[in-house]
């Protein structure tokens, strides 16, 4: 069964030294191929602890997970040519540009030459980057910088691809764009793990949901049928507050 999902955790648990509660309980995620699947959290449920164990970062006391039919840790090699991540934080060079950083983090993943000229100058067109390319990083606005972020995730075409936060403060125009162009890097069939605390922009572009607290999902199903099956929550942060009694929060992990 593992091997239909794209990411497959099973009983996944996690615990930091010093703290009475296990940071992932227990958590069962499973991620089908090719779907747009966005998991929700709050601050302190464990998202960026998923994101590093599932990416190798971090260790984990005892369960199961595997990306694309691969284990984790025993097939990191593998794996890591099979996902590309977005991580939350900026991770460029400031002093360089545009494409300079492109240009660099393609040569990490192996991407080289004419191909990865090719595959850069298609991105920055894709995302509206093409005319401030050769300008310096420290002249991008921050909508700017998130799409430059995302495109390096994007280089080596992965065929599943982990987004934390991907549209945290940036401006509309850009927030739309990165959503729209989510949707059809998805429909080219790269599985995409969206992580946020955006529960609307969720409703909007994924097709299936996990609702994470705890270290855990506590509801998981289609934004449509899952508002279908609870009409007295006019979305879905009304449904996660009657489920776990709190607040979405606006920081971060």
């Amino acid at each position: 069964m593992p091997d239909k999902f794209a990411i497959f955790t099973e009983g996944l648990v996690k615990r930091y030294k010093g703290k009475s509660n296990s940071t992932l309980n227990s958590l069962d995620l499973r991620i089908p191929r090719g779907s747009m699947y966005g998991l929700l959290a709050p601050n302190g449920a464990g998202k960026t602890t998923t994101i590093d164990i599932l990416c190798g970062l971090k260790k984990f006391d005892s369960g199961r997970v595997m990306i694309d039919g691969l284990n984790v840790p025993s097939e990191l090699g593998e794996i890591k040519k099979v996902i590309g991540l977005v991580p939350q934080e900026i991770a460029l060079f400031p002093s360089l540009t545009g494409r300079e950083n492109l240009k660099i983090i393609g040569g990490m993943y192996g991407v080289e030459g004419k191909v990865l000229n090719e595959r850069v100058d298609d991105l920055l067109t894709r995302f509206g980057l093409e005319n401030s390319a050769d300008r310096q990083l420290t002249q991008y606005s921050g909508g700017m910088k998130r799409r430059i972020n995302l495109l390096a995730g994007l280089l080596h075409k992965p065929k599943i691809l982990i987004l934390d936060e991907p549209t945290v403060g940036v401006d509309a125009q850009s927030r739309n764009l990165i959503l729209e162009e989510l949707v059809k890097i998805n429909k080219e069939g790269t599985t995409v793990l969206f992580i946020s605390h955006y529960l609307e922009e969720a409703e909007c572009i994924c097709d299936i949901v996990g609702l994470m607290d705890g270290g855990k999902i506590v509801l998981e199903g289609n934004p449509v049928e899952l508002a279908r099956s609870n009409p007295e929550c006019k979305n879905l942060e009304a449904l996660y507050i009657k489920l776990t009694g709190k607040q979405m929060r606006d920081t971060y992990e």
